[in-house]
């Protein structure tokens, strides 16, 4: 299958790299020209354990391909997946204008049949914005063409990417188009070969998905480090309590140490993010006010 990725950063490269590891031809967008002239020569923009051996391997085989061509990368694959930086607003909320560039520079060039994949981390509702982007910039064009804009976010752990991605625990597809989710099934079918991953919801739905997932590990973190300031106060073994609580398998033992709290690129602006949706829904989420 034929796989275009717009962006080269964590999510887009470690995407590209694993869909052509399983023998589909992907080519990767970025306007940044250092960045494709860095990859197109071997190396990578980013560390992440196993990713420079898949990039090498698969550009060797004439399976990955990288560019600054735009309207070559939007013609070249049927699924479309943007894979930009969402940074977080001054107000919390997660900036779309790379999102939606993408989208409107899908919609110039786009032609034939595309199923648009938004594999970026952005809050509900961002499909339908996407779609409108692209259905602006083909009205300008005088034309008309079938596409699908589904969800898929992506649920990879910075320093087990490659892995989490070629494994995954779960594939989520956000579509009610059932042209768009065969293709998709397709697509994810070398990575779920030993059982069923795919799960198949409303496109809100899978947005949703991804900041809950990310919030709910953020509040076993900071539920933990509470805790932890509770048990030194009163002379509990932190630890002690974390083996206690861990063994009861409705909870589990993974993200419940406690330390510095949570950080990384991910956990603080989707939190914010979150936030964010749900005050401008009238629904202030206040347990996640204090995480």
């Amino acid at each position: 299958m034929k796989v275009t990725i717009v962006g080269t950063g964590y999510v887009g490269l470690v995407s590209g790299a694993c869909f052509a590891e399983v023998g589909n031809d992907v080519l990767c967008l970025d306007l940044d020209a250092s960045k494709i002239r860095m990859l197109e020569a071997g190396e990578i923009p980013i560390y992440e354990p196993g990713l420079l051996e898949v990039v090498r391997r698969n550009r060797a085989a004439g399976r990955l391909h990288f560019t600054t061509e735009v309207e070559r990368a939007v013609r070249f694959g049927t699924v479309q997946c943007i894979a930009v930086g969402t940074p977080p607003g001054e107000d919390g909320s997660a900036d779309l204008q790379h999102v939606l560039s993408a989208a409107r520079a899908i919609g110039r060039h786009m032609q034939g049949y595309k199923v648009v994949v938004t594999k970026s981390t952005v809050p509900v509702g961002t499909a339908d914005k996407v779609k409108q982007a692209i259905i602006q910039e083909l009205k300008k064009r005088g034309t008309g063409s079938d596409f699908t804009v589904v969800a898929n976010p992506e649920f990879l752990k910075e320093g087990a990417a490659v892995e989490d991605f070629m494994r995954p625990d779960r594939i989520i597809i956000g579509s009610d188009d059932a042209r768009a989710v065969a293709l998709l099934r397709q697509l994810y079918a070398p990575f779920q070969r030993n059982r069923e991953r795919v799960i198949v919801m409303g496109v809100r739905s899978a947005e949703l998905t991804k900041y809950a997932a990310n919030s709910m590990l953020a509040t076993r973190i900071s539920f933990m480090n509470e805790i932890a300031n509770l048990a030194e106060a009163i002379g509990a073994d932190i630890e002690e309590v974390r083996r206690g609580i861990g063994s009861d398998p409705r909870i589990g033992y993974q993200f419940l140490y406690a330390g510095a709290g949570f950080g990384g690129s991910c956990f603080p602006k989707d939190v914010k993010a979150l936030q964010r949706s749900a005050q401008e829904a009238g629904k202030p989420l206040r347990l996640l006010g204090a995480v």
